[in-house]
């Protein structure tokens, strides 16, 4: 009977979600830096799009949609 019951108990147990459940502190050791570190890891992540933005903008600012083939001189008939 002892016997019986203890095998109960133990399928009991295995089917329990209690049992696959961690401390998650335990693992990731959270302390006080740790927001930081996500934010500093997010910053170039967010702040990147601007920053090639800027860079475009300020590479084409100065030109107009007909100077876009100038560079390599097959439109110098067409100034004339």
């Amino acid at each position: 009977m002892n016997l019986l019951l203890g095998i109960l108990a133990l399928v009991m147990m295995l089917c329990s979600q209690s049992v696959f459940a961690l401390d998650s502190y335990r693992y990731l050791h959270v302390t006080i830096d740790t927001p930081w570190m996500i934010f500093l890891f997010l910053l170039p992540i967010v702040l990147s799009p601007f920053i090639i933005m800027a860079i475009l903008y300020w590479r084409f600012a100065g030109r107009k949609p007909d100077d876009e083939n100038d560079d390599d001189g097959e439109n110098d008939e067409r100034k004339k």
